[in-house]
């Protein structure tokens, strides 16, 4: 059900004409409270759109009713116009719903540097917020209509939920297929939950859950300029939920969009899984890991199903010693459970590697200490680029 699944929540998906192919372009969530309870987390690109810029301002009281999110163009590098496009569809969407606009969060995908129609975007807040005034707002057809609306090259939405046996839940929409690497937040997220939390807990929550999530999907090494994960919590369940818990259920939400969104990565023909394990510290294990995800030879050789584990080694040693320690030949590699190398040197020969299969499991032992982290990547492709040559034409 999507962001529809917790109580106090309802949600729209409709065309407002913004997108060339016709489709559903606009989604409207309101949270109907009694808690308005809220936490964000942005990209951190300098070069932010005009709904980052807005959207900041928003959550400065740490009350938020509504987000409105639009496809089919980005409103960023628009200039002050495409500033008051923004301010004028959250003014849109709080007199259509009886809240203050200062309440609204707004969102952007598309093409960067094309100014948005405000005619269209207003005339697509009426069509919603009237849609969210029926008793259909709060089903699962409505929750996916809002999740579909927010797809650009994305193939299929993105929904998650879950059920505390407590009595509380969380839902969860998402879209991204590319531009995914990791800024504290890596695509646009909408979290609902009906459970009793404060701001202040939801944000300790979300970023515990945005640090070991999607802050670990590195497709492709390019950083968005819109990169936005909401959390809103409506409180309807009555329920107040432990922390602890919420925080695990939460971040067990996030992986699984992370891993529907890595599925999705635009052209991508391998899911990778980078597992470094014994470094000296997590945020080590982060940083080699990211280095092998980020080497355009490493996933050329896993698009042509070749397991060149030298070029894993290769990529590990470009981290620097002031940031990983590691002897760089005390190294293990095993890939999809075949130990191709073992302290720097061969072990198992390759060609026992089968990476027919979509999943790639790549395991790095450094044995420099006991902390471990995964981080997911993709193969890189013909239809990649292909698909990013001809993205705005």
């Amino acid at each position: 059900m999507s962001v529809t699944a917790p109580a106090g929540f309802v949600a729209a998906g409709v065309t407002a004409g913004l997108k060339k192919s016709g489709g559903l372009d606009l989604a409207l969530v309101q949270n109907l409270g009694p808690l308005r309870s809220v936490a964000t987390v942005f990209t951190r690109n300098r070069c932010q759109a005009n709904p980052v810029i807005w959207s900041k301002q928003v959550m400065a009281d740490g009350t938020v009713s509504a987000i409105v999110l639009n496809s089919g163009g980005a409103n960023c590098y628009t200039g002050t116009a495409g500033f008051q496009v923004t301010h004028a569809t959250a003014e849109a969407v709080a007199a259509a719903l009886e809240i203050a606009a200062g309440d609204v969060l707004v969102c952007s995908t598309g093409l960067i540097g094309e100014q948005l129609d405000l005619g269209k975007l207003t005339g697509g807040v009426a069509e919603a917020s009237a849609l969210l005034k029926t008793p259909e707002a709060a089903s699962a057809d409505a929750g996916l209509a809002a999740a579909q609306a927010i797809m650009t090259t994305d193939t299929r939405p993105k929904l998650s939920e879950h059920r505390a046996p407590s009595g509380w839940s969380l839902g969860g929409m998402a879209k991204g297929a590319g531009m995914l690497a990791p800024g504290l937040a890596t695509m646009l997220v909408v979290i609902t939950t009906d459970a009793v939390l404060s701001s202040a807990q939801l944000d300790v929550a979300l970023r515990a859950a945005t640090r070991v999530t999607f802050d670990r999907l590195d497709s492709d090494g390019c950083m968005s300029t819109n990169d936005t994960v909401s959390l809103l919590g409506s409180g309807a369940s009555g329920v107040e939920a432990d922390l602890t818990e919420f925080t695990d259920a939460l971040i067990a939400l996030c992986e699984d969009l992370t891993l529907q969104l890595q599925a999705d990565a635009e052209g991508a023909a391998h899911d990778v899984a980078i597992t470094v394990q014994n470094a000296q510290s997590e945020d080590e294990a982060v940083l080699v890991a990211r280095a092998v995800s980020r080497s355009n030879l490493f996933k050329a050789a896993i698009y042509g199903n070749d397991p060149n584990w030298g070029r894993v080694l290769a990529a590990v040693g470009t981290v620097d010693e002031a940031d990983a320690a590691f002897d760089p030949y005390g190294i293990d590699v095993a890939i999809n459970g075949v130990q191709v190398c073992t302290a720097g040197e061969p072990d198992q020969p390759r060609d026992l590697v089968d990476l027919t299969p979509r999943a790639v499991s790549v395991v790095i032992d450094l044995h420099a200490g006991n902390a471990t982290a995964t981080l997911w990547t993709n193969d890189l492709t013909h239809d990649y680029v292909e698909e990013n040559s001809a993205y705005s034409s």
